[in-house]
């Protein structure tokens, strides 16, 4: 694929929790404003000022729970303002406001960054690799030269049709980022209860809990395939590229193997999923109603 962003008369930026690979963001031109962690005294730039390697080592030692915040609005408004020198318009897509600040703040950024750029900020009701396929959609539709009115019309009728679930391997970042309670975490690491996770209406709910994770992704596969037909897939892991792997060649039987956009958690996303973590997002076709019985 040949990149044409100097041509761009649209510009795309997202947020961190995308979680898309830098080979992507930079082919697609893409700009990625970041969340910050902070772990102890330090803050972190998610997947600027700390890598995901460093981050998931950290991580795992267990001896200080990560913390996240939203960018601040002048981090959006000194992404707004450099675009605003090569670009005609701005789309901004973000993680759901139900998970974050992110999207408020990129509005108080476009309403007060003084450039004469159109600037259309978009709540993807998504998180993770959700948020990063519609942010896909648009960047490919802004490189191949579609008007904002088109790139964000076509984003706000994905939304309703873009799905994403989580295999976590424990429940124990989820209570230690105060997502859920401790009670739950006991009786899901007493059972080997490996919980899939979905957003409905931009925030985070338990779909199913499967006893033992070869069920969990066997059952994940089974609702991948209710859907029919797909327009666009993506994996994603914390810190098992190679389970990853073995999950996207089990999907290649509903979507092309080529085609399915391969991710990695960053921090943000890394400091409630944890380690051993995998996931599933997809965009249903068009015109074509979900099987009920995925979720």
């Amino acid at each position: 694929m040949t990149s044409r962003t100097t041509a761009m008369t649209v510009r795309v930026v997202t947020d961190s929790t995308c979680d898309l690979s830098q080979d992507v963001v930079r082919e697609l031109g893409i700009t990625v404003v970041p969340l910050l962690i902070h772990i102890g005294e330090d803050t972190f730039q998610d997947g600027v000022t700390l890598n995901n390697d460093s981050f998931y080592e950290i991580l795992k030692t267990g001896s200080v729970l990560p913390k996240t915040s939203a960018p601040s609005s002048g981090m959006f408004i000194e992404a707004y303002e450099q675009l605003a020198e090569i670009a005609d318009d701005i789309v901004s897509i973000h993680i759901s406001a139900s998970l974050s600040a992110t999207y408020a703040s990129a509005l108080v950024a476009r309403d007060g960054v003084d450039v004469p750029r159109r600037i259309e900020v978009i709540d993807s009701r998504s998180a993770s690799f959700a948020l990063g396929l519609l942010v896909v959609v648009a960047a490919t539709m802004a490189r191949d030269g579609a008007t904002v009115d088109e790139i964000v019309a076509e984003i706000h009728e994905s939304i309703p049709r873009t799905h994403f679930f989580g295999v976590l391997d424990t429940l124990d970042y989820l209570h230690r980022g105060g997502r859920i309670g401790k009670a739950s975490t006991f009786l899901g690491s007493m059972l080997n209860i490996k919980p899939i996770l979905s957003l409905r209406d931009g925030i985070a709910f338990p779909v199913e809990r499967i006893r033992g994770r070869e069920q969990a992704l066997d059952r994940l596969c089974e609702m991948v395939g209710s859907y029919g037909s797909i327009s666009h897939l993506a994996v994603g892991h914390t810190t098992t590229p190679e389970e990853m792997e073995l999950l996207a060649f089990r999907l290649s039987q509903f979507y092309p193997s080529s085609g399915i956009l391969r991710c990695r958690c960053g921090a943000t996303i890394g400091t409630y999923f944890g380690p051993g973590a995998l996931g599933v997002a997809l965009i249903t076709a068009p015109n074509r109603s979900a099987n009920s019985s995925g979720v």
